[in-house]
């Protein structure tokens, strides 16, 4: 697909651009009305492929629960390891389009790996991830930062608790949820890692304040992203924070996103997944 479709879709989903003005933009770009159906239905998320672990999966379990925040309680989608035990916790952060079947769909992923893993529903505050993702990343817009951060240390000390955890917590986050974690590491000195997928980073100068060894996932062809990668990379080493970057090169923005077919890279998520799921059982071993 034109690198210029894909593009566009990114500004419309985080400057955000309204519908309409996507859709005329996109029908200039790809010659006509008549072809826009055809794009859309690759780039954009279908969330009937967001099953690679089935919601009856006999390994794990899984379903909704309340849980506290910052300044009450939210729901979010918990996934354990069947048979009881108890596991490193995640906490699962999603994208600017709420939690979704897709974000369901990693937590399940990762108590399939082994882990506890909670994925919060941030939008509890505004009536909960609505149906539509246009309305949940203008919703997801309305949020205060400091909000979010305080509803996610609430979280960490919540799984630090859980009975089927072993005391240490991670968070991973895409996108919007990405740059969540790096404000959750600022914020936490509590965390016992981050991962980060292709989010926004904080201020350089935050930096210092990061106690949470890191792991960094950037698609190569994300401009608007790895603009501020070099200073937070260089903030990070000037700190002495533990971090380990990957720059993944010829892949785009939500690469780790299997429901949107044209921006998912299969060779590039396994590799980060693969990263990922080793880095945390490293870090959030027990002992």
């Amino acid at each position: 697909m034109d690198q210029r479709i894909i593009d566009l879709y990114d500004e419309y989903t985080h400057k955000p651009l309204p519908r309409r003005v996507f859709l005329e933009r996109l029908t200039v770009l790809v010659g006509g009305a008549a072809a826009v159906p055809a794009v859309l239905r690759v780039i954009e998320p279908n969330y009937a492929m967001a099953a690679m672990v089935a919601e009856d999966d006999p390994a794990i379990t899984a379903g909704m629960i309340d849980h506290p925040g910052g300044a009450g309680t939210l729901r979010g989608y918990l996934a354990r390891p069947a048979g009881g035990g108890r596991s490193p916790a995640v906490i699962v952060i999603h994208e600017n389009r709420g939690l979704n079947p897709h974000i369901r769909d990693v937590a399940r992923r990762f108590a399939r790996d082994g882990f506890l893993a909670l994925a919060p529903d941030l939008l509890t505050p505004l009536g909960g991830t609505p149906d539509d993702p246009d309305r949940a990343r203008d919703l997801i817009g309305q949020l205060q930062r400091d909000a979010v951060v305080a509803d996610l240390r609430a979280m960490t000390a919540f799984l630090e608790g859980h009975d089927g955890g072993n005391g240490k917590v991670g968070a991973v986050g895409f996108c919007w949820g990405g740059g969540m974690v790096n404000q959750l590491a600022v914020a936490e000195p509590g965390l016992d890692a981050g991962v980060v997928y292709y989010g926004p980073s904080p201020e350089p100068a935050q930096a210092a304040s990061i106690k949470a060894p890191l792991l960094l996932h950037y698609a190569g062809l994300d401009e608007r992203i790895n603009a501020g990668v070099p200073a937070y990379e260089t903030a990070l080493k000037a700190a002495g924070v533990d971090h380990t970057l990957h720059m993944y090169e010829g892949v785009n923005h939500a690469f780790n996103n299997d429901t949107s077919a044209e921006r998912y890279d299969e060779a590039a998520a396994t590799l980060a997944w693969q990263r990922t799921v080793a880095f945390l059982k490293d870090r959030l071993a027990a002992g």
